[in-house]
Order: C-alpha cells, then structure tokens, then sequence
C-alpha cells in the first residue's frame, strides 16, 4: 500500500484526509447525539469524537465539525446533553447525522434537569456547560464542564470502527 502524503504550508510531510480516516478509523468509537433546546425548539447532532477530559473539575470535550449547522445554535444555548447511543439506536445516530430537518420527529425524548432533551434508551448522558471552543482545523475542540450524569448499567455501546457499526458483546471482560 502506498502512503498518500501531501506538503503542508510549514514544509512538513502530513497524510491526506483519505488516509487520515483509514487510518484511524481503526480506533473504534462510541457514538453520541448532542442536544439543546433554544426555548422554541430541541437541536442535536450526531458526534463520535466525545472524550472525559477532567475529573477534578469535571470536563469532557468533543469536536463539532465547522460546517455543523446546529453547533452554532447549540453553542448559543450554552448547556447541552452528550446522549452516548446505544447499540440498537442506530437509525437514531444516522437520523441526527443527515441533514437538517426535523430530527427530533419520532424520537423519545425528556429535558434533562438542565434542560437540554435527554433521548430516550440511550446508554448514558451527560449534562454539561460549554466552557470553551478552539478552532482545530475543519473542526473545533469544546470543553464542557459536566453538571450531571447517568448511565444505563445493561445496555451495550453503539460502535463505529473502520467505516461500520457495530457493538460490544462484553465477552472481553475479566
């Protein structure tokens, strides 16, 4: 296999974007929707780069790409909720991944305490206040601080690994 390389405006050698995602989307991910609600209307997106940052205080971040139509709304409310999928909720990650509409029509959902939409049968979810955004490429870097948080104990992870979902059969386990 060749490598594809391309030159960079600092002279260094970096990978082209299709071998960027070949390569590392042998890290397998979970998958989450982001949600707010402006007051009017829910707004959410489908997000596998979720990571806990913190424990002490509490932070997660996640990297919203740059030509996300509802980030920008969701930054403006300032709270949200990270609704980590579970594995069956498949068409519900492919739902909020598409383009813009109504995402929400035919999902399940509550506020959370909040008031971001806490989707119905997810694995877990995680409140949280934006606290700040840096711009990283064709993507940003948010770090949120976590306000409240709840996990569903017998539920598997929607994953994603080499362009496919999938689960976790927890036959790993020790």
């Amino acid at each position: 296999m060749t490598e594809q390389l391309i030159a960079s405006g600092t002279g260094l050698i970096t990978p082209a974007a299709p071998e960027m995602r070949r390569v590392l989307g042998h890290f397998c991910t979970g998958i989450a929707v982001i949600t707010a609600h402006d007051g009017d209307r829910p707004i959410g997106f489908t997000c596998q780069s979720v990571t806990s940052v913190s424990l002490e205080p509490p932070y997660i971040s996640f990297c919203p790409s740059k030509a996300s139509t509802s980030w920008p709304l969701i930054r403006k409310v300032g709270t949200l909720c990270v609704n980590i999928l579970a594995a069956e909720q498949k068409s519900l990650c492919a739902r909020f991944a598409g383009p813009t509409g109504d995402r929400f029509a035919g999902t399940n959902w509550r506020r959370g305490a909040n008031g971001a939409p806490t989707l119905d049968g997810t694995l877990a979810s995680v409140e949280a206040q934006v606290e700040l955004e840096h711009s990283a490429g064709d993507h940003s870097i948010v770090v949120a601080r976590v306000t409240g948080l709840w996990a569903h104990e017998e539920r598997g992870p929607l994953l994603f690994y080499r362009g496919s979902y999938g689960g976790f059969d927890g036959s790993a386990h020790a």
